[in-house]
């Protein structure tokens, strides 16, 4: 599992370089909040087709480790050229490259991951947490380096480890899993079991959330005033706050499962949400940033987890595709044009109190659907089972 350890730990040292700091380069280049949250929405929206659709692709050619090195080569190309326009009109389609390359890169990964571990399938969260601590040591260096080089040395840094990520990935096995059941027929399976649809509809709207989190936060920030190690900071501490999530996540999902993990996350999501809308000076994000792990990562190894459980033989890329497409897709989507729209029409402390109730109504479904399920886990008579 070295590699894959490895290959997290580049990916999202990566990421922390360049992604959360993408509108502050939008806005710089003179873009408004309609059309940040254009280029921001534009990602999710393809997402949603893309990452399902790499994935069956992978399960029906049985081509996983190719398309990765393919789909890694294709994101730095469109990274690359982003560097090299700076007109709304000509973002449009380089952010479209960027989206179709980068959707199937995480869950052809955790697929290939969870196919590794066998049995061990719970200790998922043991390899992923490198990710966190790869994104936790950029985020802490990448503030100190903007206010030194200027934010356009975050290109320069994700270019660079993205070449690092592609001869990592060379030496990553990545099987796809057991032959199993047509992509067709295992689509059908999954898009009729009404427990996974439910529970990918909880985690698009966590998705939608975390967008708003993602894209609009640092532009809020810095209304307030707030410096880039500021910014660099609440991404490490949102980043140390996922390594015990991942690290327990075994034992999390043992004692609870999936659903129960889902519904935890979400009440961190609530918090998270109208904690950021109260703020009212900088140094408050982060304490709020430390809500990340209990949010994000608990959403994500139950989602992953349960993608593995309810995928049908041989369709476990597929599975994955469709839960990433559901929170970094049409999730994600909804919150970069929501965000836009309010944090244009009525500013940035609407676009989070509207992320919070959204999330709590979604939460009161989800309990009311699973009541039941969750009465029993909490039973007294569950102590020690």
């Amino acid at each position: 599992m070295r590699s894959a350890k490895a290959f997290y730990f580049v990916f999202f040292a990566a990421a922390a370089c360049l992604l959360p700091f993408l509108t502050l380069h939008y806005q710089d280049l003179g873009l408004n909040g309609r059309q940040i949250g254009f280029l921001t929405g534009i990602v999710p929206l393809i997402t949603i087709v893309a990452a399902a659709a790499w994935g069956a692709l992978a399960d029906a050619t049985h081509k996983h480790h190719l398309l990765l090195l393919v789909t890694i080569a294709g994101l730095w190309l469109a990274i690359a050229s982003m560097t090299q326009v700076t007109t709304f009109a000509a973002l449009i389609p380089v952010v479209c490259l960027y989206a179709i390359f980068a959707a199937p890169i995480v869950p052809l990964v955790d697929n290939a991951v969870m196919v590794r571990l066998g049995e061990r399938r719970a200790e998922y969260g043991r390899v992923r947490l490198w990710g966190s601590v790869g994104w936790g040591i950029a985020a802490l260096i990448i503030g100190f380096v903007i206010e030194a080089r200027g934010l356009s040395i975050t290109f320069t840094l994700y270019l660079l480890m993205m070449i690092v990520l592609f001869l990592v990935s060379v030496w990553l096995p990545v099987p796809g899993g057991p032959v199993g059941e047509s992509v067709r027929r295992g689509l059908r399976v999954l898009l009729t079991n009404r427990h996974w649809l439910l529970f990918t509809a909880v985690a698009l709207v966590e998705g939608m959330t975390l967008g708003i989190f993602l894209n609009y936060l640092f532009l809020y920030l810095n209304e307030l005033g707030a410096s880039n190690t500021i910014m660099g900071l609440s991404l490490t501490l949102a980043t140390v706050s996922e390594i015990p999530v991942f690290l327990y996540s075994r034992r999390l999902l043992a004692r609870w499962g999936a659903p129960f993990v889902l519904m935890l996350s979400m009440v961190g999501t609530v918090i998270r949400a109208f904690a950021y809308a109260w703020m009212t000076a900088p140094w408050q994000v982060l304490p709020i940033s430390l809500l990340h792990g209990p949010t994000f990562a608990a959403m994500w190894v139950a989602g992953v987890a349960y993608a593995d459980e309810n995928a049908p033989p041989g369709l476990g890329a597929t599975a994955q595709g469709l839960f990433s497409s559901a929170v970094f897709g049409l999730g994600a989507a909804l919150g970069a044009f929501t965000g836009g729209y309010l944090y244009d029409a009525y500013g940035a402390v609407a676009a989070f109190q509207w992320a919070g109730w959204a999330s709590l109504a979604a939460l009161l479904l989800f309990i009311g659907a699973n009541w039941r399920l969750f009465a029993r886990q909490l039973a007294p008579t569950s102590v020690g089972d």
